[in-house]
């Protein structure tokens, strides 16, 4: 049987990216233990929209953990307290009656917050445009042993596609980098057939687009890949390290 408790909530509120924020507070005495965190929030701004007051904005699309779109950062961690879960897939019974739960944007200069819990993630869309994909012909599609790949590449390229791009490893970074995102968007093309013609044009503009929104270099601290609901390895990292340098130098 289901039962209600109570969570004590303090909440980002911001009008936009150069107004100043402040955290307001709010008392739940309705959670059930198997709400999703996002109802949790709905059932919030129900109560606010019933007092006449604006809801808190945040950000979603599937809930299913599928687009990227709901990372939000709890209690200082990206995401919330499970690994492996984006914030759609955290559940209440993750909570006990009582707790108070600090809900804010992720933060990072790259990501201008737009009002309250969400910010603006366009930076990352202008890494992918900058060469995060590849050239080929249209038409009947090719027999697929015509390319014959190596089974850990192809598993190891599957891995790094899974990024869903929420930003949880900037949020998580102490320079606020975006080397796991960009590195999981270069490697698993990279290490495909289709992919290895534009190898070293796509790891020198992509790296270089991520330089230039403005985020910060990797230090290998492994947050990124602690905080990650795909649970990527910084791996991808090295792979474009590699990449670029020969991209460079060769």
């Amino acid at each position: 049987m289901s039962k209600d408790f109570t969570v004590h909530l303090k909440y980002w509120r911001q009008n936009g990216p150069d107004a100043k924020g402040f955290f307001e507070e709010r008392t739940l005495n309705t959670v059930n233990e198997h709400m999703s965190f996002l109802e949790m929030l709905d059932v919030l701004n129900e109560e606010l929209q019933l007092e006449g007051k604006e809801p808190v904005e945040f950000d979603y699309d599937c809930r299913e953990g599928i687009c990227g779109c709901c990372n939000l950062v709890i209690n200082g961690q990206a995401h919330g307290p499970k690994g492996g879960t984006p914030t759609c897939q955290v559940h209440m019974y993750n909570y006990k009656d009582g707790d108070t739960i600090v809900i804010e944007p992720p933060r990072a200069a790259a990501f201008p917050v737009i009002k309250d819990l969400v910010v603006d993630r366009s930076a990352f869309d202008r890494i992918i445009e900058a060469g995060g994909y590849v050239s080929v012909k249209t038409g009947s599609a090719e027999e697929a042993n015509t390319h014959p790949v190596e089974k850990h590449k192809s598993d190891t390229a599957f891995d790094y596609a899974t990024c869903i791009g929420c930003g949880a490893c900037v949020a998580a970074c102490p320079n606020a980098s975006a080397s796991l995102f960009t590195g999981a968007k270069i490697a698993h093309l990279g290490l495909m057939p289709q992919g290895e013609v534009e190898r070293s044009k796509r790891v020198v503009a992509m790296v270089d687009q991520m330089e230039a929104e403005g985020f910060g270099d990797c230090s290998n601290f492994g947050e990124c890949e602690a905080v990650c609901p795909q649970e990527i390895s910084i791996s991808a990292i090295a792979e474009m390290r590699k990449d670029y340098v020969k991209a460079v130098f060769s």
